[in-house]
């Protein structure tokens, strides 16, 4: 399915459901808010809620969890059946309920119910854990994961989301996702009770050596996480801060990470793109807004940027697009994307490839490959897509994205811009933004030139 690796996720799967009304008054026999008019609404939890968001993305995802016949389990396959493979376990009784009542999308008060426990694995199950080239785990402590421990053990997963009623990681998993307060009170104790950074780090290196694990993320909220791998660990801010509902979170975190990780990518780039998908996911509204199983897969990223400039147009927005080299990215580069972003709703940026940069500039030119042109673009969050096109000037990719604004730099001259009347076919303008004084790719590389001699 679009070329991601297959994901198995191995955990305790749980029905969530939120009730979610407008809270004005008291009630008159006890202090206590009346919430009204209450919305109903039921998603996967758990191990299911990773799993689920897993297959969202567009992955083949099969779900190893503890699910009976009662009538939650009987919900909760309703949800998960167009989506992935369900491999059941036995449950001593009813599957685990968790009801949200919310009140302006505020949590009021959280009711749990059901408390079946994962009897014993099956073969089938066993097999799929195997079998499988790639796992996540997911434990909350209802019994899944300690029945297929030994599997787990003989072939250490991928990820490994932590909880405090869960056992401990099999030694040699790839990656472990607990949240800052799971990883102090999991950490070997050492008498500090700080909440700081400084904690954290010590936390997260502690459990690599407790754990015998390659590396631990610690997920900060709306900080971002950190990444350790026993000493000198790195920090991945959030993109942006958000302060929404974060319930699902982790879980979001954890299931783009271990896809990644299947797709090949090295850990500190899968503890990026889970930073950067777990934001997004309580920017978005967080497990509240988890897509019902029968709506519509979720529409392109916004990294594709047809589809962006489309639906920013369809949303009546400003489509912003800017175009350049890029080669030896810098504070002019920098100051220019940020001033072009505040122009709209959204900014593509119009790289030039290799074959054109060196028919602009020069044999030795570009010094930057396009992969990573195009790498160190995506990560400025003015930034919202980066489009390649490989002829001396961009006309046609313009033609495609239609921007209502074109932006060039300072050291441009309107007789020096052909895209401007292609512009004014639709109603577009051309602008130029000035640069920082003397910042320049060619001024950066003479000046090192200079220094090397």
């Amino acid at each position: 399915m679009n070329g991601k690796a297959p994901l198995v996720v191995v955990g305790d799967a749980l029905l969530d459901r939120d009730l979610n009304g407008r809270a004005e008054r008291l009630a008159p026999d006890a202090p206590v808010p009346v919430v009204d008019d209450c919305g109903e609404r039921t998603r996967p939890g758990g191990a299911a809620l990773a799993a689920y968001l897993a297959a969202r993305d567009g992955r083949d995802v099969t779900l190893v969890a503890g699910v009976g016949d009662d009538p939650a389990s009987q919900a909760l396959r309703r949800l998960l059946e167009p989506w992935l493979t369900l491999v059941p376990l036995p449950l001593t009784g009813p599957l685990s309920e968790k009801t949200r009542v919310l009140a302006q999308d505020r949590p009021v008060v959280r009711l749990d119910r059901g408390a079946g426990r994962t009897r014993e694995a099956t073969d089938a199950a066993r097999e799929a854990v195997r079998t499988a080239p790639a796992v996540l785990v997911s434990d909350y402590g209802r019994g899944t994961v300690d029945a297929l421990r030994d599997e787990l053990a003989a072939r250490p997963p991928l990820v490994w989301d932590p909880h405090p009623r869960g056992g401990t990681p099999v030694p040699g998993t790839r990656l472990v996702t607990p949240a800052e307060k799971e990883a102090h009170g999991l950490a070997p104790r050492d008498g500090t009770p700080r909440r700081d950074l400084r904690a954290a780090a010590h936390s997260a290196a502690a459990l690599v050596g407790h754990w015998r694990v390659a590396a631990v993320a610690v997920t900060l909220g709306a900080r971002g996480a950190l990444l350790s791998y026993g000493e000198h660990p790195l920090l991945v801010p959030a993109p942006a801060a958000h302060h929404g509902d974060s319930c699902g979170a982790g879980d979001r975190f954890a299931a783009t990470a271990a896809g990644l990780l299947a797709d090949g990518v090295l850990v500190a780039e899968a503890v990026e793109g889970a930073v950067a998908a777990a934001t997004g996911f309580v920017e978005a509204g967080g497990a509240s807004a988890v897509p019902n199983a029968d709506d519509a897969p979720a529409p392109p990223p916004d990294d594709d940027p047809s589809a962006l400039a489309a639906r920013v147009r369809a949303a009546h927005g400003t489509v912003v697009a800017a175009g350049g080299c890029f080669d030896l990215l810098h504070a002019g580069h920098v100051g220019l994307l940020q001033a072009a972003r505040r122009l709209g709703d959204c900014l593509v940026v119009c790289v030039n490839s290799d074959a054109s940069v060196r028919r602009r500039k020069g044999e030795g030119r570009p010094v930057t490959p396009l992969a990573d042109r195009v790498r160190v673009l995506r990560a400025l969050a003015c930034v919202d897509a980066v489009a390649v096109f490989d002829e001396d000037t961009p006309e046609r990719l313009l033609a495609d994205l239609r921007p209502d604004v074109w932006v060039k730099g300072g050291d441009y001259a309107a007789a020096d811009l052909p895209e401007a009347a292609l512009l004014q076919r639709w109603g577009g303008q051309a602008v130029l933004l000035p640069y920082l004084d003397g910042r320049s790719s060619t001024a950066l590389m003479e000046r090192a030139a200079e220094g090397a001699r």
